[in-house]
């Protein structure tokens, strides 16, 4: 596995992580076009797999399903240009946890 990185999200999402150097990058806009980006880049030889928090709440099923509790790639969460979203659990928390197998607690 290479160490490539890939983004999926709105458009101005993923044209500033092109403009960063992030050559793979999806624009979605519909939960459908996630989940089948998400499939793809999970197929190939990704170790990291930005994503934008709206996207990701909307199909976190899809992601559970596919990622499970392997450590590569990575899903990393981030807010979109309208900021992060409130939510009940930690993304970052869960991805500590999942690659190390240790809950962090505050």
């Amino acid at each position: 596995m290479n160490s490539s990185v890939a983004v999926i999200g709105d458009i101005d999402t993923v044209t500033g992580f092109k403009l960063g150097g992030v050559k793979k990058g999806y624009i979605v806009n519909s939960d459908k076009e996630a989940e089948n980006a998400l499939s793809e880049l999970i197929n190939g030889e990704l170790s990291i797999i930005i994503i934008t928090e709206k996207i990701a709440d909307n199909i976190r099923e899809h992601i559970n399903k596919k990622v499970g509790s392997n450590v590569l790639p990575m899903i990393i969460e981030i807010p979109d240009k309208s900021g992060s979203s409130q939510r009940k659990s930690d993304p970052m928390s869960e991805l500590i946890k999942r690659v190390i197998g240790v809950e962090m607690i505050k």
